[in-house]
């Protein structure tokens, strides 16, 4: 099949350009950096003839809460269109665990926004849920630090290897299409301060983490299990301890 893979040459969308092109797929690489860009159209329609399916794993460059609407809306639309012009017969997105209990923060009503848009189109389709990524773990940091010190709450999340969320969405893509969302998440729950702690501990990263009830997670509040997928998600089988990146070598 030829797949084209929207943000193709980020974390996910390099990972499925090479598993997919291992498996004997056409995986093309789409990103503004070869030249597609979904915003404006430039590129689309040359680069989804022929295809039969595309997999969107772009993410916004601004987490701000009109730009994150925007840039989710209107790629999304501009993206289902030429897929309805060119015949694309199956349209994959990734978005996030726990997105429709996230809707304080500006980012998750932006995914949701993006995937009603994809649920009211006549592409056939399948969203693949995953959670938080083992390789988020700096940046996640980077995000909850004031000062020396890193603010997380005490409720679970089940974070997951990039690896393990590409081959995840890759199976999903050469599949039928499902109309429907499915979820990955990683091996086990855990709770999230202890976590963070474990793991800055283990970068040698001086940072102390806070335990804080009302640390935001992208501008919102957590629930001790808002982040959690739900009993049918399909997990994946690396635990953080066992991950190569663990270190800080992965990024």
């Amino acid at each position: 099949m030829k797949i084209v893979v929207i943000g193709g040459t980020g974390l996910i969308g390099s990972k499925l350009v090479s598993k997919l092109g291992e498996h004997g797929h056409e995986a093309v690489a789409a990103s503004p950096n070869t030249g597609v860009n979904t915003l404006t159209g430039e590129g689309l329609a040359d680069a989804l003839t022929g295809a039969d399916v595309v997999i969107d794993v772009s993410n916004s460059p601004s987490f701000e809460d009109a730009a994150v609407m925007d840039f989710f809306t209107t790629s999304t639309r501009n993206l289902l269109a030429a897929e309805a012009a060119a015949g694309v017969g199956h349209h994959v997105a990734l978005s996030v665990v726990g997105t429709d209990r996230l809707q304080a923060s500006g980012y998750f009503r932006a995914k949701s926004a993006q995937e009603e848009l994809i649920e009211n189109s006549p592409v056939p389709y399948s969203i693949v849920h995953a959670t938080q990524f083992f390789e988020f773990v700096k940046s996640m940091a980077d995000a909850a630090t004031d000062g020396d010190t890193v603010h997380f709450a005490p409720v679970l999340f089940q974070p997951i290897a990039s690896d393990e969320v590409a081959r995840a969405v890759g199976r999903v893509a050469v599949g039928a299409p499902l109309n429907a969302t499915v979820e990955v998440a990683g091996p086990e729950p855990v709770r999230m301060d202890e976590f963070f702690r474990d793991a800055l501990a283990g970068r040698n990263d001086p940072r102390q983490v806070v335990t804080d009830p009302h640390a935001a997670y992208f501008g919102a509040e957590l629930g001790e299990r808002t982040l959690l997928p739900g009993d049918g998600a399909a997990l994946g089988e690396i635990r953080y301890r066992d991950w190569p990146g663990r270190d800080g070598t992965a990024k």
